[in-house]
């Protein structure tokens, strides 16, 4: 018995090596219906940030492996490729390596003491936990990760300048 691929399914086998042969990582593939059209949508990373340019080039490139593959059966759909965003939770394996090193917020669940948050650096992950080293401290904290509501990366809104319009 043959198995149909579902539309998510062959729009990874088309996006992916697409994407990557690029140098960009491919960070979530949606294929959803919002309002009237369907659309797919391709968030991708790159070290460094991704631009408007970077989101153009990666779209152009895409365009005629996906027409080619016909990934909808010919129903209609508007390709759309966008950053994940600053603030993206960190939930995948990649995701987690990626940040590695950086300065993350783990929001809890439930207040550690009366703690609802802390921030650190993100210095390791298991199945269970993440490792962290609270902001100004020297010593690793284990944070279940079965207590954390939220996990993304820290954005110092005291350092960001207002960019002039």
């Amino acid at each position: 018995m043959q198995f149909e691929l579902s539309i998510q399914e062959r729009a990874e086998e088309v996006i992916i090596p697409v994407v990557e042969k690029l140098g960009y990582e491919v960070v979530e593939i949606k294929f959803q219906r919002v309002g009237k059209k369907n659309t797919l949508t391709v968030f991708v990373h790159k070290k460094g940030g991704v631009t408007l340019d970077d989101c153009i080039i990666v779209n152009d490139a895409l365009d005629l492996p996906l027409e080619s593959a016909d990934i909808t059966n010919g129903v209609a759909y508007d390709l759309n490729v966008s950053s994940p965003g600053l603030d993206r939770p960190i939930v995948t394996d990649r995701d987690y390596i990626r940040n590695q090193g950086e300065m993350v917020e783990a929001i809890y669940i439930k207040p550690v003491g009366k703690v609802k948050k802390i921030v650190g650096e993100l210095v390791g992950h298991d199945e269970d936990n993440i490792i962290l080293i609270p902001n100004g401290k020297d010593k690793e904290n284990l944070v279940p990760k079965s207590n954390v509501k939220v996990l993304q990366p820290y954005i110092d809104m005291k350092g960001l300048k207002h960019a002039k319009i």
